[in-house]
């Protein structure tokens, strides 16, 4: 209970206390959304748990939401207060918590899964249940009838787990939405696919996806690492990298949560973002070049010479010998510096790579590959990239290689089927 005297914004929001059993909370940040009890609803309507679940539903808008937001906030919460009383028992509560008029500085995403998760937190603590597990979830998202059962299966089977990504698919075709918002996120999820697969063919050892609404993490683990932040995007791709690196992290995939894929510019980048850029742009979404990923293999597959290296001139012979923009890349990094600090405090190979990708991690990775596609290689068609690497993968493309059939072999090989 000390990260929640240290970290909760909040006292306790809910007094009903919580089912004796209860070992999963779905948490669901909602701002402007007026389909949410459709998405409380799929959840519903999954098959039993052994232990009991819970949903929080935060609905929140900042002191700078129009009055049209906060009108639609107002409308969400009296539909789910009609809903909670018909549709809760025992073993399945749902909570709707609201925060109106939240700061302009924090109000957003990152802050309301804090809100929702620092409560789940607490309700799991109540009974005594810190190995229990919060999942987060969209106001606009689906899942299969199996999702709460594989996650608490998964957890269960997988003791040694902090934290994990569930695997997702986005709908690609149906006529909730446009044509061309269904070509866009064939593009766009194609382009999350090839990016990690790029970077485990590069061997970057924390290649992951870190989708807001396809993932969960033990509550006690959730403390450690210091809970949420909150960004307004990204939140999630910040989140996970906690865990990641530490080794305890997994991927769910006998599941799915299936993520809306309507156009939003609510956010400066992600899902919603790229779907809209791309239905303006009217061209097909673009995808970092294949020698972004050639270059950085061919870095790390040198990485472990690193740490006989004694001496910066030595480390400057090793950096002139490889690619451009890796170089230029490390050279802005203060590369020798960091390989010099990194030897001090590691006694054998296995500490020193371990401690390098404490360093060379995901965030650092990201800023490369966009250094990479600035300055030296210009982004290439996705469809293109992806061909690429399913080659350099010894993976057979059946039919042509359009989007869609690109992703059916990607969502394939992630699912494990």
């Amino acid at each position: 209970m000390n990260y929640l005297k240290k970290h909760a914004l909040y006292p306790p929001q809910i007094q009903e206390s919580p089912h004796v059993d209860l070992g999963i909370i779905i948490v669901i940040p909602c701002h402007d959304e007026p389909d949410v009890v459709e998405s409380v609803q799929a959840l519903r309507d999954c098959k039993s748990t052994e232990c009991a679940v819970e949903v929080i539903v935060v609905v929140n808008d900042s002191k700078i939401s129009s009055p049209e937001i906060k009108q639609q906030n107002q409308l969400t919460i009296n539909q789910l207060n009609e809903w909670i009383p018909r549709n809760s028992d025992d073993k399945f509560r749902c909570f709707a918590l609201h925060h109106p008029n939240m700061s302009k500085k924090h109000a957003g995403v990152g802050l309301a899964r804090k809100i929702g998760m620092d409560e789940a937190v607490r309700r799991l603590e109540q009974v005594g249940n810190p190995q229990g597990v919060i999942v987060c979830f969209d106001a606009d998202s689906r899942c299969d009838a199996n999702y709460l059962q594989e996650i608490e299966r998964h957890f269960q089977t997988h003791s040694g787990t902090e934290a994990c990504s569930i695997y997702f698919e986005h709908p690609t075709n149906g006529t909730a939405y446009s044509p061309e918002v269904y070509e866009a996120i064939v593009d766009y999820e194609l382009y999350l696919r090839y990016y990690v697969h790029a970077l485990r063919w590069a061997g970057f050892p924390h290649a992951y996806q870190t989708i807001g609404s396809s993932m969960a993490v033990r509550a006690n683990a959730y403390q450690k690492q210091g809970g949420m932040n909150r960004r307004k995007a990204g939140e999630d791709f910040y989140f996970l990298h906690k865990f990641i690196p530490h080794g305890h992290f997994t991927e769910l995939t006998t599941t799915r949560v299936i993520p809306s894929p309507r156009p939003s510019h609510r956010v400066p980048f992600g899902t919603g973002k790229a779907i809209g850029d791309l239905i303006e742009s009217e061209k097909g979404y673009p995808a970092y070049h294949p020698n972004v990923f050639s270059d950085l293999q061919f870095f790390i597959k040198k990485i472990n010479t690193l740490y006989e290296i004694k001496n910066e001139s030595q480390i400057n012979r090793f950096t002139n010998d490889l690619p451009d923009s890796i170089r230029t890349f490390l050279v802005q990094n203060n590369f020798p510096e960091k390989i010099k600090e990194i030897q001090t405090h590691t006694a054998n190979p296995t500490t020193f790579r371990q401690r390098f990708f404490q360093w060379f991690n995901a965030f650092l990775v990201l800023k490369y590959v966009h250094h990479a596609r600035d300055a030296y290689y210009a982004s290439v068609p996705v469809c293109e990239a992806a061909e690429w690497l399913l080659n350099e993968l010894d993976v057979k493309i059946e039919t042509s290689a359009e989007a869609r059939n690109l992703l059916d072999v990607f969502r394939r090989m992630d699912a494990k089927k």
